[in-house]
């Protein structure tokens, strides 16, 4: 996910975030917590629903040590004598399901998302060697990464498991249009693609609140990748269409609650500096190519202002070139040849 500067004209009705071991209420009976994540982006945000006696949860941080012990904070502190109802998983990314197996089989709750989401997860879970194979190597070497980095990328679908319990055996699909009640809250099921396929999101027209996950949030845009399976998918166009369809639903003065940064109002305008924001990506990445034949590896300080040396990071930038690449191919403004470095882009 990458970090850009914000117009002005987003509201943040809530200036600071729950401390460890607490929750903040952001509406009667919605409440706000945070984990931490070993991330450089160190956090993930977390939100309970009033559910009768119980409480609904949206997403859950990853599994590791200090989660767990974030997790018994809560229970024993603002959640004592509360159970959870239902977990409702926005996306199957290691920091929103991770402890999915964990809680829902002490609560003996059920897990609620999409079945894309769910069968995407189970899939790495099954056969996580398959990320290693060697069609999947081939596709990052011809884009011209190197042996060491294209090993860091590849090796991705183990770190998700170091990161993800076991998930339960069955779920309750979520779909687009769907009405989900939650206490006495009535939430139409949002579904948006691009940072993840089939990502599920809350939508209360009476509360005028969308529980968003990653799909838009204040600081950050998600991270928008191809991946190996789909070499030539267009995941940076599914993303910006799902933009416009949010700003068709969603007024621009809900509040919204996204994975990560504070809650905030102004989401036409936050989906408008992300369309921005992409347009500015794909511009920078032709006036590249029209110097010279650029690979992906090549592409991606352009696109980023600067050398990727984190492997986390990297697996993220290199998706994300692809992305912009895949667009542009597709518009009509780039072409694929090849040179003695790899398949390389050159200005239509």
């Amino acid at each position: 996910m990458t970090a850009h500067a914000t117009l002005h004209t987003l509201e943040f009705p809530l200036a600071l975030p729950p401390a460890p071991g607490e929750v903040v209420e952001v509406r009667p009976g919605i409440f706000w917590a945070r984990l931490a994540l070993p991330f450089r982006l160190d956090h993930v945000n977390l939100y309970l629903i009033e559910d009768g006696p119980g409480l609904a949860l949206i997403d859950t941080g990853i599994d590791n040590a200090r989660s767990r012990a974030a997790w018994e904070a809560l229970i024993d502190g603002p959640l004592s004598g509360r159970r959870l109802t239902r977990l409702i998983a926005t996306h199957f990314h290691p920091d929103h399901i991770g402890l999915a197996g964990i809680l829902c089989e002490r609560f003996a709750m059920p897990l609620m998302m999409s079945q894309t989401e769910y069968l995407l997860g189970l899939n790495i879970r099954l056969d996580p060697s398959a990320l290693r194979s060697g069609p999947y190597c081939s596709f990052y070497r011809s884009h011209g990464l190197s042996e060491e980095s294209t090993e860091i990328v590849l090796g991705h679908g183990l770190d998700y498991l170091r990161m993800v319990s076991a998930p339960p055996k069955t779920f309750q699909r979520l779909m687009a249009e769907d009405r989900v009640t939650i206490g006495g809250r009535a939430f139409e099921v949002l579904t948006g693609g691009g940072h993840s396929p089939e990502h599920v999101m809350l939508y209360s027209a009476e509360d005028r609140l969308l529980i968003a996950g990653d799909q838009i949030m204040a600081k950050i845009s998600p991270n928008v990748s191809v991946e190996a399976m789909e070499p030539d998918g267009d995941p940076l166009g599914i993303y910006l269409r799902s933009l416009e369809k949010l700003k068709a639903r969603v007024p621009a003065d809900a509040l919204v609650l996204p994975g990560h940064n504070l809650p905030f109002i102004g989401l036409h305008t936050r989906a408008d500096e992300l369309i921005a924001h992409h347009a500015a990506r794909c511009a920078a990445i032709v006036e590249a190519c029209k110097v010279a034949p650029q690979t992906a590896a090549e592409l991606v300080p352009v696109i980023f202002g600067r050398p990727i040396d984190d492997p986390h990071q990297l697996v993220f930038a290199f998706g994300e070139a692809l992305a912009h690449i895949n667009a542009m191919i597709r518009a009509g403004r780039l072409r694929m040849g090849s040179t003695t470095r790899g398949l390389a882009l050159e200005a239509a």
